[in-house]
């Protein structure tokens, strides 16, 4: 169903059972697989890849040209996975040619009001960002992570997997799996334990993250000390080698 007020390019691909409500603009070159709702108010430019059963509310922004001055009109692309619930006035950026030119962003993922994604950023699966969360360009977040209302991500941050930062948190520097944080300090504040035993995890492997923790935090390690120590303590934990491989990866220094 589109409604007549609608506007859409003969280019874009729609798949059965894709619902476009007033108002709403779809570019060259967007696809939106089968099940997509758009509310009302909604532009989607391209190159643009929509998975399954994406809702869009009302004055979502997806697709737009970065804000990157050093872009300068190239080809470069999103892609959105499936069962994504996108609220009012968000905003999505495409990739640069300075990175791998796309946006990803993956399934079951929650963006609140005002949220925005800038240019080359790659989110996982079941990620909450709250209201105003603002995430800006080259930053990678893992699966499970909750972003508090109005937490800013500086730019190449890397944010691990069931990471969970306050409200109002500015984050600097790369941010552990597990980790909570808050505040614009650096200041973490425990792990996500909470979160954790709901998604399954055993006492055993929370005590292991906490073990990890404590590595990183609490033992007056160096980066490179608690980086050695976590791998020898990652052998057959898969919980800490998440950890170990994200140490590995870290290319801002920890937020500590």
């Amino acid at each position: 169903m589109i409604h007549p007020s609608s506007v859409v390019s003969p280019s874009a691909k729609i798949g059965s059972d894709v619902k476009i409500g007033p108002f709403c603009w779809i570019g060259d070159d967007v696809t939106l697989d089968d099940g997509c709702e758009l509310k009302s108010h909604v532009v989607i430019k391209g190159p643009s890849l929509i998975g399954k059963r994406n809702t869009f509310f009302q004055f979502c922004s997806i697709g737009e040209d970065c804000q990157d001055k050093k872009y300068a009109g190239e080809t470069t692309h999103l892609q959105i996975g499936d069962d994504n619930v996108f609220r009012e006035s968000c905003s999505i950026h495409r990739g640069t040619t300075q990175d791998e030119s796309l946006t990803k962003i993956g399934s079951r993922n929650l963006l609140m009001v005002n949220t925005h994604l800038a240019h080359d950023c790659m989110v996982g699966d079941d990620n909450i960002f709250a209201n105003n969360a603002t995430v800006a360009g080259h930053v990678h977040i893992g699966d499970f992570v909750i972003l508090g209302g109005m937490t800013a991500v500086h730019q190449f941050v890397h944010v691990g997997s069931h990471a969970f930062t306050g409200g109002g948190s500015v984050l600097l520097r790369d941010l552990p799996p597990y980790v909570m944080f808050s505040g614009i300090k650096h200041v973490p504040q425990g792990i996500n334990s909470e979160g954790l035993k709901r998604r399954g995890f055993t006492s055993e492997m929370i005590n292991n993250i906490k073990r990890a923790y404590k590595v990183i935090y609490r033992n007056g390690n160096t980066f490179e000390e608690a980086r050695d120590k976590i791998q020898e303590m990652a052998a057959g934990a898969r919980e800490i080698e998440v950890v170990s491989e994200f140490l590995n990866a870290a290319n801002r220094g920890l937020a500590r």
